[in-house]
């Protein structure tokens, strides 16, 4: 069974394995795009399952998106 995130845990998480910060304060379920701040200063949003299995950490200009296949 998968792990139920809370919004406490998903910010340590951000905290330990990004230079990002989190800005959202509710965590609805991996579908919900949650707000960031990248360390350059830009907010960006990506579902939780993005930031945290897809590596996709920062904003779309310090990190473009990789191209499609």
């Amino acid at each position: 069974m998968n792990k139920r995130w809370t919004i406490n845990e998903i910010n340590q998480f951000v905290e330990k394995s990004s230079e990002s910060r989190l800005l959202s304060t509710e965590f609805h379920g991996f579908s919900q795009k949650l707000s960031f701040e990248c360390a350059c200063g830009a907010q960006f949003e990506k579902t939780f399952t993005k930031f945290k299995n897809k590596h996709q950490r920062k904003c779309d200009v310090c990190q473009p998106p990789k191209a499609s296949r």
